[in-house]
């Protein structure tokens, strides 16, 4: 048994009733693949971007929580798994009203390429529905779904959003694993159990995950990023070095976990719909959010392995 594929309407009666009823395959849509989103994200074995799609993170995700919590490993939606995400009773999809802040901006479209974005002193949100979507951990594509008809952009306005906010506080983190097999980012903790994992994009062929055991260095907030055009194998030849300032679509994102290999790190992204999907120039992608939850449970020193 799996979830139900359902694609049509979502309202908050509808995924907030989900339950678990009949097969599903890869790719199927529906209200209890929306609700099983927002309660492994809440579980802390985030699915990644959340949009009501059964994909490859929501499978990593499901086989992570079941890992963790002693059940069946398979990756797939079973009883026993989902009663074990249903005890979290809260509803998954919630009202919020835009305040002044959310969409005051400044918002502006973004150039393409480094040397054209090096120009900005901001890289900064696009949209209001960007933003929101980076808050609530969901693509704007589902957003527009939830919300037909709605103004993003206006003061007052009442969304239908997936309520993320966790229902526990974080394990106390020992270790941080980086798995290339799995493209996904684990915190252990001291006993070695896997108490939160996120999906990541780990590397690739030109530029291979560096395996083996490093230390954090530290943690930048807000990092500016210094494009070095020797350093990617993709660069145009025309291309000179470059600073880009700080914001949410950095390269690197809202924030850089700095490791003990030169030039190496895990850090956020401007494009969370690609986490886990698309390769990486070495490091350790994450959407913005899952780079920040990590790194507030790491510390310098602490050891992270990156293995095959």
């Amino acid at each position: 048994a799996a979830f139900p594929a359902v694609p049509g309407v979502l309202t908050p009666e509808s995924v907030n009733d989900a339950g678990l009823t009949t097969p599903v395959k890869v790719g199927d849509k529906g209200a209890a693949v929306l609700r099983a989103q927002i309660l492994l994200d809440r579980a802390r074995f985030s699915p990644g971007e959340i949009d009501g799609v059964y994909g490859s993170n929501l499978h990593r995700a499901i086989a992570g929580f079941q890992a963790s919590h002693g059940l069946e490993v398979s990756g797939n939606m079973d009883a026993p798994t989902w009663t074990a995400l249903d005890s979290d009773s809260a509803p998954a999809l919630i009202s919020v009203t835009l305040s002044a802040e959310d969409v005051a901006g400044p918002f502006r479209s973004l150039p393409s390429g480094m040397p054209a974005q090096a120009k900005l002193d901001a890289l900064g949100y696009v949209s209001s529905l960007e933003a929101l979507g980076e808050r609530f951990h969901a693509s704007p594509t589902l957003l527009r779904q939830l919300n037909p008809g709605k103004d993003f952009g206006r003061a007052g306005e009442q969304l239908v959003v997936p309520g993320v906010q966790a229902t526990s506080s974080m394990a106390a983190v020992a270790k941080v694993v980086v798995d290339k097999s799995d493209s996904t980012v684990s915190l252990l903790d001291e006993a070695g159990k896997v108490v939160a994992q996120y999906p990541a994009s780990t590397g690739s062929e030109h530029d291979p995950l560096p395996l083996g055991d490093w230390k954090i260095k530290g943690v930048g907030k807000h990092p500016v990023f210094h494009y070095n055009p020797k350093l990617f194998w993709d660069a145009k030849a025309k291309d000179a070095k470059a600073t880009l300032a700080a914001g949410p679509n950095n390269p690197v994102g809202v924030v850089w976990i700095d490791l003990s290999k030169d030039h190496y790190g895990i850090h956020g992204t401007p494009e969370p719909s690609k986490i886990g999907k698309t390769q990486s120039h070495g490091c350790i992608r994450m959407t913005n959010w899952s780079a920040q939850e990590v790194s507030e449970s790491v510390k310098p020193g602490m050891m992270a392995t990156l293995q095959e």
